[in-house]
Formats: structure tokens, C-alpha cells, sequence
């Protein structure tokens, strides 16, 4: 047994030296994972919204997208889903734009949109679809809240 413990010693001291030298994903992901959107958005005459921002995340094992939705303080409660994107989990920072005509099942066809140019509030959230059995279970990687402008274009 006495040749064996430098080699014991040996791979302690790689294991430390490794762990000094590698970075935890797991304590930095937090960090490295975020869905960030942009302070201004666009509504076109029609009522169809674009919002925009960046977005990071690491590795994934079902399909990743952003998803946005919208609302303003007229409907505080009702909120617009607008558009997804797939998004690509390598670590990088990339950006998403999602587009979309919101409806609004009470106004009849040939209305207005539901959204006017001005103050709205936008959320983002950065999920991925994980298989589990024969259904997949959602996993949010990142969300973000935040009041923007839209901008009539």
C-alpha cells in the first residue's frame, strides 16, 4: 500500500488546484444567465408591437425561446402575449426581437388594438423546454420586468 499514497497526494492536489483554477457554473450562473428588454418599443398603425433586448444563458437540453408579453395601466390585468424567439444557450450575449398583433377577444373586427402608443409596461422571460417523460415541463432561465415606451412608427 506505501506506493499508492503519492498518488493519493497527487490527485488531491490536482483536484485543488483545479478547483482553485475552474469556475463553478453552478455558483455564477445566476450572472451569467439574463434576459434583458430595451427602454423603447414600436406600434405600428395596425396595432402590431415590437419589442426588443438581449438576452444570455448557458447549456440547455430542450429548446430555449424569449418570450414577451405586454400590457399598459389601461388593462393593467391583461397582458399580450407578443411574438418568441429561439434563442441559442452558448454562453454569448445575443439579441431577440419579437413582433405581434395583440387581440383582444372583446373588441370586434375592424377595432382599434388594445395597445395606444405610450407608457407600457413589458415582461421577457428566457425559458426552455426540458423533456421529462413524454411531456415537457417549462424551466425559466432568466425574466425581467420593466415599464418602456412604445413608439408609434
Amino acid at each position: 500500500m506505501r506506493p499508492l499514497r503519492p498518488l493519493f497526494g497527487a490527485a488531491a492536489g490536482a483536484a485543488l488546484l483545479f478547483t482553485a483554477v475552474a469556475p463553478t457554473v453552478t455558483a455564477s450562473a445566476g450572472v451569467l444567465e439574463s434576459v434583458t428588454v430595451d427602454a423603447v418599443g414600436r406600434i405600428a398603425p395596425d396595432g402590431t408591437v415590437t419589442l426588443s433586448g438581449t438576452y444570455r444563458c448557458l447549456g440547455s437540453s430542450g429548446p430555449v425561446f424569449v418570450s414577451s408579453s405586454v400590457s399598459q395601466d389601461t388593462a393593467p390585468r391583461t397582458r399580450y402575449g407578443i411574438g418568441g424567439t429561439r434563442a441559442v444557450c452558448d454562453g454569448a450575449e445575443h439579441t431577440w426581437q419579437n413582433t405581434g398583433r395583440p387581440s383582444d377577444t372583446l373588441t370586434t373586427a375592424g377595432t382599434s388594438s388594445p395597445l395606444k402608443a405610450g407608457a407600457a409596461h413589458v415582461e421577457a422571460t428566457l425559458m426552455e423546454l426540458r423533456p421529462h417523460g413524454i411531456v415537457p415541463l417549462p424551466h425559466v432561465h432568466a425574466t425581467q420586468v420593466q415599464d418602456v415606451q412604445l413608439s408609434a412608427v
